[in-house]
């Protein structure tokens, strides 16, 4: 199963024994799988075969599932019905000796509302089996060009996500990169800031200073987080290229990247970091708003 998107939309037609039907999939985002059928009377035996076949072919989005019926003009058919065609005959009978006038002609019997009905033929129990059969060939169908479209549209998003993670990784390289991250670069920013304070005359304790001085620097070292941005811009990009629906793991990867770039902010004592920290920003924002749509 390759990376789909949530949304599409398929339509099947078929025939058989003389109905008409059309199934109608619509598909849009969603956390889980959601199916709501609709059914026509008579049908109600499809439900399940449905909801299992579209467990088995997706596993997330909402699906709005609906089956029309209509009988084809031949499989119409004529029937009297006995009981009213006797109770005209016998009032005919009974008041002809009363009234003068000619006996009602066949025709004039069967324009007798109730007399001659006019409805589906009554299906044998395989008869009804086979048809529900095929109707539900025709679900597959349709179930398979939606798959089809998602796919189709799953590639396309797969692109773009493609492009925005490649990007992900070049601005953490260039937080790498930047000569402001040099240990010399950070020493020599702590050391104009100890002598901006030794400066100010205030009794300071040179040595608990320098103590302090040194842990500003562990926490200014912002390698944990270029390291573990790096094996993220791996992962997704892993993900993006397997088979597997990846909408879930992407989405908590996204999480991971804003996290971590959160920090690098919150760390950085430099504007060009901290300037590129917030293009990752707005770029990991653009990336989860398309990971959304991901199965």
């Amino acid at each position: 199963m390759a990376i789909q998107s949530m949304t599409g939309f398929a339509r099947h037609e078929g025939e058989v024994d003389g109905f008409r039907f059309v199934w109608e999939i619509r598909s849009v985002n969603g956390k889980n799988l959601d199916v709501r059928l609709r059914l026509p009377q008579g049908f109600e035996a499809l439900e399940q075969p449905v909801r299992k076949a579209a467990a088995a072919a997706l596993t997330r989005g909402n699906l709005q599932v609906s089956l029309s019926i209509s009988a084809a003009s031949s499989s119409v058919e004529a029937v009297v019905n006995e009981a009213a065609l006797d109770a005209v005959i016998e009032l005919v009978n009974r008041l002809g000796d009363r009234l003068d006038a000619r006996k009602p002609a066949l025709d004039g019997i069967l324009n007798i509302k109730g007399v001659l009905e006019f409805r589906d033929p009554e299906l044998t129990e395989s008869a009804r089996e086979e048809r529900n059969r095929a109707v539900l060939a025709g679900f597959m169908t349709a179930l398979e060009d939606l798959r089809a479209m998602r796919l189709s549209e799953g590639a396309a998003l797969a692109k773009v996500l493609g492009d925005q993670i490649d990007r992900i990784g070049e601005l953490t390289l260039a937080v790498e990169a930047d000569p402001s991250r040099s240990p010399e670069a950070i020493r020599a920013r702590l050391s104009e800031q100890v002598a901006s304070l030794m400066d100010t005359g205030a009794t300071l304790d040179r040595d608990r200073l320098h103590m302090e001085a040194a842990l500003l620097a562990t926490k200014a070292d912002l390698r944990e987080e270029i390291d573990r941005l790096k094996a993220h811009v791996e992962a997704a990009r892993a993900l993006i290229a397997g088979e597997a629906a990846a909408g879930r793991r992407l989405d908590f990867l996204a999480q991971e990247f804003n996290r971590e770039t959160n920090t690098i902010c919150s760390k950085s004592n430099a504007a060009p970091i901290t300037a590129i920290g917030l293009d990752l920003k707005v770029l990991i924002d653009q990336f989860r708003e398309q990971v959304q749509n991901l199965e």
